[in-house]
Order: structure tokens, then sequence, then C-alpha cells
């Protein structure tokens, strides 16, 4: 069993390892393989995350990190509002790469701080009681590249940066920016060439003056 959806790249369900390597298995050519290595190659499941079967694995760590760092635009209702704030040209340059992430745990496999968290669910446990449990854990490890981009693209959006100190406060504590050890293998494997070294960094400044700002409203 594996997972697959679109074969084109763009919704990220088929990341596993090919002989060793992180990489979307819908794009890699079976031919490119066996010149590398005619006796054939190796499929593995990513092994920072729980497998559920086979080469499947649950994502769902990183879903909740989206889900921590608020990775979208909040709208209060469905009535026309006209059009939205005007976005300059050289802004929508630097957000449409971090637009194109496509949550398929890449970059997050090849970081050596984004460690596994499994846990076994006790027999007297609800599923929303071991829902809470594994998101209480999830909270605690790195939040990975992903989210931090994630957070970069809404913080600059032109509605999305209203909520943007409650990202950054996300980002600053456990699990957040300071557990980056910029080894930047994540920019390495993303099969979408997103500059997260860049985000990282942006962020990094931007919690900055969140802090100092906090420091002194104390």
């Amino acid at each position: 069993a594996w997972d697959c959806n679109c074969l084109e790249e763009v919704c990220g369900a088929c990341t596993m390892l090919v002989n060793g390597k992180t990489r979307q298995s819908c794009s890699t050519l079976v031919d490119r393989l066996l010149e590398e290595n005619p006796e054939g190659f190796e499929l593995r499941p990513m092994s920072k995350f729980p497998v559920m079967r086979d080469l499947c694995v649950d994502r769902g760590r990183m879903f909740r990190a989206l889900e921590k760092v608020e990775a979208w635009v909040e709208v209060d209702d469905y009535a026309d509002r006209g059009a939205g704030p005007r976005e300059s040209q050289a802004m929508q340059s630097t957000r449409y790469p971090l637009s194109e992430c496509m949550t398929c745990g890449c970059c997050v496999e090849a970081c050596p701080q984004y460690t596994k968290v499994e846990l076994s669910r006790r027999a007297d446990e609800t599923d929303a009681e071991f829902a809470a449990r594994e998101n209480a854990a999830y909270d605690q490890e790195f939040i990975g590249a992903a989210a931090i981009s994630q957070a970069m693209l809404f913080n600059d959006h032109g509605t999305g940066h209203m909520n943007a100190d409650r990202r950054l406060d996300a980002l600053m504590g456990p699990g957040g920016l300071q557990v980056c050890g910029n080894a930047q293998n994540c920019v390495a494997v993303c099969p979408k060439s997103i500059p997260l070294t860049t985000s990282i960094a942006r962020a990094g400044r931007q919690a900055t003056v969140r802090m100092i700002k906090k420091w002194f409203d104390r």
C-alpha cells in the first residue's frame, strides 16, 4: 500500500524514501533509477512519521503544526467585501514560492532536528483523548521548516498579517525556531525548491522584533 493522488507532484501524498533519499515517487522515473543501479532500487516509508501500512505514513503531525501557526487567513463571514488588499509585484514574487508547499514532508524527513514522535493508544482512551495527548506531544517537538515557511507566507498576506503576532508567539514557543540547527537539509531536498532557509531567517528576525516589543510592553 502507498499514498498517491495527483501523479503530477502537486499533492505531496506519495513522498517516500527511494534508494535512501526522500523524494516524490510520482516524479521518480524507474528507468532513471535502473540506469543508476541495474540490479534494482529500494522503496521505504518515511522514517519520521508513524507507519500506517507498508509505504503509508501518518503525516498528521505536519498538519498539527499548520494549526499551531494558524496557517490560514481568517474570514469573518461570507459576505462579498469586494477586492482584497492590493499586493505589489515584489511581494507577489516573494510569497508565490512559499505558496507552492504541498506539505509533502521531504523537508522534515531530511531534518536532523525533526525526530519521530509515535504514541501507543491506551486501552481506556477515547479517540478524543488520544488525539489530545498526541497533539500535546507534537506541540513539544520541532515544528519543522514547512510550518515556519507557511507562517511567513501568511504574515506577509495583506489580511493574514493581522494575526502575525500570534504566529510569531507560536514560533517562539516549545518546538519553535530555537530548535533549528541550520543544517539546511530542508532546502536541499524540497521538490519545489522553496527558499526554506530564507523563510527561517526571516522568521527569526520577526520573532526577535516581536520579543523586544513584548519586553517593552511589560
